[in-house]
């Protein structure tokens, strides 16, 4: 006979065995509690009785119920496993199941254990502790984080073409000298709006208006080429940002008013212009800490800011 063949007559069996272990079931009386409520709800799921039928969600729960010692639900989860009902067949695994239950006193899963004896027990994985995978199915994916109620725009994220080009240069080259691309982009922005031939008052000139002195102590020859500036300041960044440990406030109070002004002062100088320019500046990059490698600067004079 076919194995084809064979497969009703198998479920004719087990149904009739089945059948019979209910009389003894019944004729036990009260050997095994009732079923818990975690087993109703399995049930539902299994049966489709009042919810959408779910096989795999019944059989998560009838395991769990089964891992607290329910000897019904070990008793159904058994039988979904030898019926191949809502979850790949696995005999191994009902004859595991049958076993437990039939420990607690479950008279139905002792008959049924009978007709598995040839069968090696295998528990499924949700019985085994140090598993955690559920043997039919993927695990549940994790909860994701609340997504935040207003999220702020990326303010690089969408620029015009003739500023996009001046991002293109700073996130080619920035990470060369471990600054974050973003910061760079929130200095141009709050120094010279991305205009590579801004000149201010104070002679300041290009992308990241750099005063003479500046431009020449991090070798910088012609202030208005956007490459060289852009290389300039970022080694001058660079340069703060391990002076000051990673701080990004103090960081961007030197880059306007210089470190000898923030040390003096402890901090922030209380200059208007310097204050907004902070404010403007985190404004854009959201963070008041970054990475820093300490090689470059020594501590700043201040114990106050080490």
């Amino acid at each position: 006979m076919s194995a084809t063949a064979f497969r009703p007559l198998r479920r004719r069996a087990l149904r009739a065995a089945a059948t019979a272990a209910c009389v003894l079931g019944v004729a036990a009386g009260a050997a095994y509690a009732g079923p818990s409520q975690r087993t109703l709800q399995a049930r539902a799921y299994e049966h489709g009785a009042g919810v959408e039928r779910n096989g795999e969600r019944a059989a998560r729960l009838y395991c769990e119920a089964a891992r607290d010692g329910d000897a019904d639900s070990a008793y159904a989860l058994g039988w979904m496993f030898a019926m191949g009902r809502g979850i790949a067949r696995d005999d191994a695994r009902a004859a595991a199941l049958f076993g437990r239950a039939a420990q607690s006193g479950h008279a139905q899963a002792s008959a049924m254990l009978e007709l598995l004896r040839s069968r090696v027990p295998e528990l499924p994985d949700c019985l085994r502790p140090e598993i955690g995978p559920l043997a039919w199915g993927p695990p549940e994916p994790p909860a994701l984080p609340a997504p935040d109620p207003d999220p702020q725009p990326d303010p690089f994220d969408q620029l015009p073409q003739w500023k996009q080009q001046v991002a293109d240069l700073v996130n080619r080259v920035a990470p060369r000298f471990g600054v974050d691309p973003k910061l760079a982009l929130s200095v141009i922005a709050v120094e010279s709006n991305f205009d590579a031939r801004a000149h201010s008052h104070k002679d300041a000139r290009g992308l990241m208006q750099l005063v003479p002195e500046t431009a020449e102590r991090f070798n910088v020859k012609d202030a208005f080429d956007p490459l060289q500036n852009v290389r300039g300041g970022l080694a001058y960044l660079r340069f703060l940002l391990a002076y000051y440990r990673g701080d990004v406030v103090l960081a961007a109070a030197a880059y306007n008013a210089g470190e000898k002004a923030v040390d003096r002062h402890g901090g922030i100088p209380p200059y208007a212009e310097t204050q907004a320019y902070v404010r403007k500046v985190l404004s854009l990059y959201r963070s008041e800490r970054h990475p820093f490698d300490a090689r470059y600067a020594p501590s700043p004079a201040n114990p106050a800011l080490r």
